[in-house]
């Protein structure tokens, strides 16, 4: 075990330290933490930004001339303007903040789909999607009179991109697949996979909630229409997520949600709605934890991804000796 724990250049025990979480003992012996699927813990540094927030600078945003809000204005808008370069979206105005990634695949789903979908059509969601990633797709095609078609795996657990392929037609509206699956860990090839989608001129909206924390994404390189993911998978507070969205497809999507922020002007008779990014984000966010979302931003840009990466699949190699 020893052995594991300083491959690669990784110092275990100073990535721990930075955990508070960690500090503790469970029945005698120091805790450790592997539910990272689900939800990461949280660093020091983050907490400590997200509590500056919440004793220093809390207000309303985008709403207020008054020095807090002005202050927690800036910082959120920052936040955003990390996320932008973290995952190299070409405009800050496609990075819509949400409350999870499961949030964001009802935003996409049903706005999109209010929009584009119609009776007859067809909605791609592979073998292997969470359930977050499934039901409301089902939703939509249900209301809309579609139809789902699903991709199918191999014994290997990968998903056969011939079958894909000849899932594809003229009545295909969507394909929503899963970047890296929570259950499996298969790495879906959803470059490969968006670039056959393009040939019938078909969005696809990817599900990133377990990529974005484990190794490096670029939007542009993928070509995607839609990329959601959770900040609490990725060592910020719950309540935290992203939409990068397309601005082609955006400016055509109706709200997801109305009132506050997303307004621009209102009368009893009929209202207008902000530009991008407002135009969906409805009321008052998540702030704490879109702040707390930047934050963990800059965490996981201090530590050293590759050597992360190579350690994770160290303690996987070692489990598969203990089986």
């Amino acid at each position: 075990m020893k052995a594991v724990r300083t491959m690669n250049n990784w110092d275990v025990e100073k990535v721990r330290k930075d955990f508070p979480v960690l500090s503790q003992t469970v029945n005698g012996k120091p805790l450790v933490y592997l539910d990272n699927s689900a939800s990461s813990q949280v660093p020091q540094a983050v907490i400590d930004r997200t509590s500056k927030y919440l004793a220093e600078e809390h207000s309303n945003i985008h709403r207020g001339v008054h020095y807090l809000s002005q202050h927690a204005t800036t910082a959120y808008e920052a936040a955003r303007e990390k996320v932008k370069r973290f995952i190299n979206a070409p405009d800050v105005r496609e990075c819509i903040f949400v409350r999870g990634c499961t949030e964001g695949i009802n935003l996409v789903a049903y706005s999109y789909g209010k929009a584009f979908i119609n009776e007859g059509d067809e909605i791609i969601l592979s073998q292997m999607e969470h359930h977050s990633n499934i039901v409301p797709w089902q939703v939509v095609a249900e209301e809309k009179g579609a139809k789902i078609r699903v991709i199918p795996m191999n014994e290997r657990g990968e998903l056969i991109l011939e079958e894909y392929e000849n899932l594809l037609n003229e009545r295909t509206k969507m394909v929503a697949v899963s970047h890296v699956s929570n259950s499996l860990g298969t790495v879906n090839p959803v470059k490969e996979m968006i670039a056959t989608a393009r040939k019938f001129g078909v969005p696809v909206c990817v599900d990133a909630a377990q990529s974005v924390p484990h190794f490096p994404v670029d939007v542009q390189d993928l070509d995607a229409d839609f990329f959601v993911f959770s900040g609490h998978k990725m060592f910020a507070p719950t309540g935290s997520g992203i939409v990068y969205g397309k601005r082609e497809w955006l400016d055509k999507m109706p709200p997801y949600q109305t009132g506050g922020g997303m307004i621009r002007t209102v009368t009893m008779e009929k209202s207008t709605y902000a530009p991008i990014p407002e135009k969906f984000e409805a009321g008052t966010p998540a702030i704490a934890a879109g702040i707390g979302l930047g934050a963990a931003i800059d965490y996981i840009n201090s530590i050293d991804f590759e050597a992360a990466a190579a350690y994770e699949h160290s303690l996987l190699q070692l489990s598969l000796i203990h089986i």
